[in-house]
């Protein structure tokens, strides 16, 4: 595993998806095929977790999608990665994402004091 996946990995395991995407896109354009695939794929999901972060959950579930399918182009331990179980993961939040609420939430509010 290169070096600089690994670190794109951690930032991504913290949170950092938008330093993710910064190491992830020097690898990709360096990259050929199916690395390059890999790599688009994996920064597609960093760029949708970092929209989600922002509120932006249209763009999230868009880019989740095409990083999806991409990396289901790759061999399911690419690089010693568990990518099944990933997939799995990704699938499980697009699902939630694409689910509306069938009724605004109830949240009571409740009088403390008269």
């Amino acid at each position: 595993m290169p070096p600089e996946l690994a670190l794109a990995i951690g930032q991504f395991n913290s949170g950092e998806f938008y330093a993710c995407h910064d190491t992830l896109e020097a690898l990709w354009m360096e990259a050929s095929e199916p690395e390059r695939t890999f790599y688009q794929g994996l920064l597609q999901i960093a760029v949708a977790c970092y929209h989600l972060s922002r509120g932006n959950q249209r763009g999230a579930m868009l880019l989740l999608g095409e990083g999806r399918r991409r990396l289901e182009q790759s061999d399911p331990d690419f690089y010693g990665l568990d990518l099944a179980a990933f997939l799995t993961a990704v699938a499980e939040l697009q699902a939630q994402l694409q689910t509306p609420l069938e009724s605004p939430p109830k949240i009571p509010l409740q009088i403390l004091k008269p």
